[in-house]
């Protein structure tokens, strides 16, 4: 597997960097392990959250760079790395600051002596992730693990490898012990063998359907701990009261941000009542006015898709879909011949029967759905493989809450298409995976909740069931 950046806007070769030899990945795993052992696993609280602290404070004076970096590798406009590393940022300080509480020990009311559960650190977890947001998808894991006492390895994304060291960096030049987080350049067949070390304890994925199913059974098989992030096809709902000046805004905020090129991102979208044929026009219409361009410059509102091979299969996606009876509306091919970039297209008429119905596009492709009732717009929502999240647009609350609990997902939200902080949990169901991200429920997924009950001698001679 070749790690290299290669700029997605004009094709330019930056760097490469050589895999590890099975000899390099067997002393990483070693020295993670014994540093577990000998120091992470031992360090309080406070000491680690020193660390992170640190790092906070260095993503944020670094937050220019790494903005640029990521822009470089993967196409990521500017504006939108900038808010990537503050989110990332805040996600450090949010599990700095909670994670004591989050695992302190908890008392449980028995007539069977005293009980607690307290939390402890697992060990070693292998992490394997995406390139589309380089710091966040790292930071959702890296945050509350090493906060709970856990060491990591990380595979990232071999298109984004000085993102992957840059980030390494961060908990090195803030103090981190070495071997406390370790980036691996490695294969998907080393990802498996770590998988199968003893020394390891669990693995977390933000990827494909495709690898999820590999690694969760690579999991399995080893009777390890594993969550799994894979993407999704989120629905995006317009009731008939909604404003639709507003629910256009929100669509292309929605299906845009990052290329397209978003697992939570909006890629349905449906439309009750007898405006389809308004909103659809006023949505071409918004798309048609963003500009592709560098993501280095202020200006462009489209970037490129992070590669050449994310854009030929969304192309033939594309193709594959009209074959099957569906109607460009609008866009459906590249754009140019310099650069990875992709005309905003809108999908319509995609029938069940269609292979596009139960796709994800992860690019600037969005696939209509009219409604002619509310009933139907759910009925569609939940007729998809996948889970993660969804949302629904309306000027009544309280109803478009009633909405969301109907639809079949792991997260929806209620006029705004996504909304990621560190105190919400992440994840979804179904093919979208298991498991959640942020939150008190993330920092729980890794860690062994032991049962200690205590009686005083005298009572303790009681039966016991097994």
């Amino acid at each position: 597997m070749a790690y290299q950046s290669i700029n997605p806007f004009n094709g330019e070769l930056l760097k490469s960097f050589d895999q590890l030899t099975d000899a390099q990945m067997e002393s990483a795993v070693a020295r993670a392990d014994n540093t577990f052992h000998d120091v992470w696993s031992k360090t309080t609280f406070r000491d680690r959250a020193k660390v992170v602290g640190r790092a906070t404070s260095l993503m944020l004076e670094r937050k220019e760079n790494l903005a640029r970096l990521a822009a470089l590798e993967m196409g990521k406009r500017i504006s939108e790395g900038r808010d990537e590393v503050a989110m990332s940022a805040a996600i450090f300080q949010y599990f700095a600051d909670r994670a004591e509480e989050f695992l302190a020990p908890q008392r449980i009311a028995t007539a069977m002596g005293e009980a607690h559960l307290e939390s402890s650190p697992l060990g070693v977890l292998v992490g394997v992730q995406p390139w589309n947001f380089p710091y966040f998808q790292l930071a959702r894991f890296a945050a509350p693990n090493l906060m709970a006492g856990n060491v990591l390895l990380v595979k990232h994304s071999s298109s984004v490898p000085q993102c992957a060291l840059a980030f390494q960096q961060l908990f090195t030049d803030a103090g981190a012990p070495n071997g406390v987080y370790t980036n691996l350049f490695v294969s998907s067949d080393q990802v498996g063998r770590l998988l199968d070390d003893p020394r390891t304890k669990g693995v977390a994925l933000t990827g494909s359907v495709q690898a999820g199913e590999s690694l969760a059974s690579r999991a399995g098989k080893n009777l390890k701990r594993s969550t799994m992030e894979l993407g999704g096809s989120d629905a995006f709902v317009v009731l008939e009261d909604c404003d639709l000046e507003f629910a256009v805004k929100m669509a292309v905020l929605g299906r845009m941000g990052n290329a397209g090129q978003t697992c939570i991102g909006a890629k349905r979208f449906i439309v009750v009542g007898s405006r389809t044929e308004q909103f659809l026009n006023a949505f071409r219409d918004a798309l048609a006015q963003l500009k592709p361009g560098d993501p280095l410059d202020e200006s462009t509102t489209l970037g490129p898709l992070s590669s050449e091979t994310a854009l030929e299969l969304l192309l033939k996606q594309v193709r594959e879909a009209v074959a099957h009876g569906a109607r460009v509306f609008t866009g459906g091919d590249r754009i140019g011949h310099l650069g990875t970039f992709m005309q905003p297209t809108i999908l319509t008429d995609v029938t069940p029967e269609n292979p596009a119905f139960r796709q994800e596009f992860f690019g600037p492709v969005a696939l209509f759905f009219p409604a002619k009732d509310e009933e139907q717009a759910i009925a569609l929502a939940n007729n998809s493989p996948f889970g993660l999240g969804g949302s629904v647009y309306t000027s009544d609350i309280e109803h478009g809450k009633r909405v969301a609990s109907r639809i079949e997902t792991g997260m929806v939200f209620v006029n705004y298409p996504f909304i990621s902080a560190p105190e919400l949990p992440f994840g979804g169901i179904k093919r979208s995976g298991y498991g959640k991200e942020l939150s008190s429920l993330g920092i729980q997924e890794f860690v062994n909740r032991k049962l200690i009950c205590a009686m005083k001698p005298q009572t303790a001679a009681l039966p016991l069931a097994a």
